[in-house]
């Protein structure tokens, strides 16, 4: 610090000023932008403890997921969303760590990311419905954006209108005609994304005058693998479904695999839609028709946000709802005569 500020005729309290971003220092903008180009040329790197020690702020960011490890490491949604947020963040020197919480965990470890200051703020993907450690965080005026939504509708949150886009799924399927539509769900319902999932379900459902049908619901739980024994159900009923709406890509691999495990074929015995619009979608066997989420707009969206509470920012109430689209490939068809 002492070399760029020798260099560039000004005090050290200066350079710090200036490479801190610190607010309301009157610092002219050609001053500014000679340090930031000299501290470039020096290739100077603050030392990280002392900036902690000075500003109170850990520079880190916490991604918390509330999904096992291994749920977690299958998530093929994941990498957008984290590539979103990063974009954000470290344009301001902050940085990610990723934290999985167990979703069944009797004491939930990631508030103590944020009591024993090793994060500035948590990032709270997959929220429970009714998580209790988010409502104590928050009253505790920790900086939290959800990715997701709970039943505390004044934290800061992002995603998409995921009511509307299953909505729009099984909408379609209707429109092709299938009347015995089933339903494996992302997650348990006890996570609100699959929960408004449900709803939008049920709303198709409803308007076109299908009466619900409990035993054609049922629970997926993040991964491929957790497709396959749901599907397998619904085509053991005695009158299973022509069509299937999976709230998850990546389940719905796994609702693929069953179908193909009975001699089914895809879309002529069964037509299926999926939820992500991931990378695999249209290279499975057929292509899937399903809902693209923007994910990447979506991490950029969290990451702006929390940036913005970090800086004093008031934002309670604010939620942020990005669009989906309907993708249509060729794992469905008009529903067989």
């Amino acid at each position: 610090m002492a070399d760029v500020a020798k260099l560039a005729g000004v005090s050290r309290t200066t350079v710090s000023f200036i490479l801190n971003n610190v607010p309301d220092t009157n610092i002219p903008d050609a001053t500014r932008q000679r340090v930031l180009q000299i501290a470039r040329e020096l290739n100077y790197m603050p030392n990280v403890q002392a900036l902690n020690l000075a500003t109170g702020k850990t520079m880190m960011i916490a991604l918390v997921v509330r999904q096992t490890s291994e749920q977690m490491s299958g998530d093929a949604f994941a990498g957008e969303f984290i590539r979103g947020v990063t974009g954000v963040i470290e344009a301001e020197n902050y940085h990610l760590v990723i934290h999985a919480a167990e979703p069944d965990a009797r004491e939930s470890t990631y508030g103590k990311l944020v009591r024993t200051h090793k994060v500035d703020g948590l990032l709270i993907s997959s929220p429970l419905v009714n998580d209790q450690e988010v409502r104590l965080l928050y009253r505790e005026e920790t900086p939290i954006v959800l990715h997701g939504a709970t039943d505390t509708q004044d934290i800061p949150s992002v995603d998409v209108d995921n009511r509307q886009g299953a909505y729009m799924a099984v909408r379609y399927l209707i429109d092709l005609g299938h009347r015995r539509i089933g339903h494996i769900s992302n997650a348990p319902f006890s996570y609100a994304s699959s929960s408004d999932r449900l709803d939008g379900y049920c709303q198709a459902l409803a308007e076109a005058g299908i009466p619900y049908d409990e035993s054609l619901v049922l629970a997926g739980e993040f991964t491929a693998s957790s497709g396959y024994e749901p599907m397998r159900a619904l085509l053991d009923l005695p009158n299973p479904p022509t069509a299937v709406f999976v709230g998850s890509d990546m389940v719905a691999l796994g609702a693929m695999e069953a179908i193909r495990s009975r001699g089914a074929r895809i879309p002529e015995d069964i037509s299926l839609v999926g939820f992500d619009d991931i990378l695999y979608a249209r290279y499975t066997m057929p292509p899937l028709t399903t809902v693209r989420i923007p994910a990447y707009e979506l991490g950029r969206s969290a990451g702006d946000l929390m940036l913005k509470i970090i800086r004093g920012e008031s934002l309670p109430g604010t939620r942020i709802l990005l669009p989906t689209e309907l993708v249509v490939r060729r794992s469905t068809i008009k529903c067989p005569a």
